[in-house]
């Protein structure tokens, strides 16, 4: 029902179906009873016979209008015009073989009216119409009725022509309300949709914040399980260190302090790193969160096997974020460059400016990623690694764009990969209001 439909949305055309098929058979079965009373009743009819024969023909007709509805189609849906001729020709001969213009079947062209209307645009009602005048002038010609059919005729017409305009207005205010309520419903479908994924990201990004915690509270207990033994060794190597033992004693115990120190180092960014993360918003920049998230990654296995290098520019401004938040964008995707690379593979970090942004660039020489896989790329718990969380590139740009930002990528299969963050940087002040304030402050 593509023509009838109009721009009416999908529920339209099955409801406007069911009636047509409905009003279709009310009209038979009222032929029939219709026939059977005033035959009963003893009004003389030209030709009763013939009468239930075209009624027969019409419940085929409604029949195969049925089937084709049960079967989600429209019975000759491209020939309305067809339709509407024949059933002009069909309600003719029913009235000829009746009582001729005065028959109470010439009322069927009010349901054919109404048929075409519910169905089609307003234009092939009217059409419809002129087609059913023709065919009501027609039957009177032939029967010679002009005379009879003084009042009869005109009235007819009348009706027709009024129940054409209501029918189709009604029609037409139907088919719009249901566009609107189609329009309405696929929007709120897509609003549901689009809280629904805000939600689940940000039932993401809760989870990911507690294992964070979690790991911040384990980190912390480690170090201070850690510090305090490691405080008594120190205290002990320098005291063995004040007493002069013998050259060899005292080489051993310079080695033995400062592996000490290391490890005093270690535990310190450890309990640095587990500490509450910050989210005041402030001016960061990205060399020291570049320092920041390598000074971590130097703990995770993997990474002692591959080169990493870094070229920041000197010259950039800091700009607008949460360190702790950019630190984590910046671990993320180094840490995925690791893993993305064999023994002996190099990663890049580097930050420029790029068209009046700050570009921050993490690349390796690995594996690079499948297309299958660049489409879920950025999806929560969607992970390629063994024991990932699936959460690290999905955080990354939600990040990223609450700072105003892109994410983007640049992979080859067997070449690598290279994850570009783009930031808006601040805009230098306007040299009039610096001038300006220099000024006042003269005069002050």
């Amino acid at each position: 029902m593509r023509e009838a439909a109009g721009d009416a949305g999908p529920g339209w055309v099955p409801a406007a179906e069911s009636i047509v098929v409905k009003i279709r058979w009310f009209g038979v079965a009222a032929g029939f009873a219709l026939v059977q009373a005033r035959v009963a009743l003893g009004v003389p009819l030209h030709n009763p016979s013939a009468v239930r024969a075209f009624l027969a023909l019409g419940a085929g007709f409604a029949a195969l209008d049925t089937a084709f509805h049960r079967m989600g189609e429209v019975f000759l849906e491209r020939r309305p015009l067809f339709v509407a001729t024949m059933e002009g020709t069909f309600i003719a001969l029913l009235c000829y073989h009746d009582t001729g213009i005065d028959s109470p079947f010439r009322w069927y062209y009010l349901l054919s009216l109404v048929c075409c209307a519910i169905r089609y645009r307003p234009a092939l009602a009217w059409i419809t119409l002129v087609i059913h005048a023709l065919s009501l002038l027609a039957l009177t010609a032939v029967l010679g009725a002009w005379r009879e059919s003084a009042t009869t005729l005109p009235v007819t017409l009348l009706f027709l022509g009024w129940v054409t305009w209501a029918s189709s207005s009604l029609a037409s205010l139907l088919k719009a309300t249901g566009a609107a309520l189609e329009r309405h419903r696929a929007e709120l479908e897509d609003r549901v949709a689009e809280r629904s994924a805000a939600l689940r990201a940000a039932q993401a990004r809760v989870i990911h914040q507690e294992k964070m915690a979690a790991f911040g509270l384990l980190a912390a207990g480690i170090a201070h399980e850690v510090g305090n033994p490691l405080a008594a060794l120190s205290s002990l190597v320098q005291m063995l260190r004040r007493r002069g033992p013998d050259p060899y004693a005292a080489e051993k115990l310079e080695l033995a302090g400062r592996q000490l120190d290391r490890i005093g180092r270690t535990v310190r960014e450890l309990v640095d790193y587990s500490r509450p993360a910050s989210t005041v918003a402030g001016p960061v920049r990205v060399a020291e969160v570049i320092d920041d998230a390598l000074g971590i990654a130097k703990y995770y296995q993997r990474t002692k096997d591959r080169a990493i290098t870094t070229a920041v520019a000197p010259d950039l401004p800091p700009i607008r974020a949460v360190r702790d938040h950019l630190t984590q964008v910046v671990l993320n995707l180094a840490l995925n460059a690791v893993d993305a690379t064999e023994k002996g593979g190099h990663i890049h970090l580097s930050a420029t400016m790029d068209n009046h942004q700050l570009a921050l660039r993490v690349e390796d020489d690995g594996r690079g990623i499948g297309l299958a896989d660049q489409c879920r790329l950025f999806q929560p718990y969607f992970t390629t690694k063994p024991r990932g969380t699936g959460l690290g590139l999905f955080i990354s740009r939600q990040i990223v764009e609450e700072l105003g930002g892109t994410l983007s990528y640049r992979t080859e299969p067997g070449e690598g990969t290279a994850f570009t963050v783009l930031l808006p940087a601040p805009r230098p002040e306007p040299a009039r209001a610096v001038a300006a304030v220099g000024a006042e402050g003269g005069r002050a």
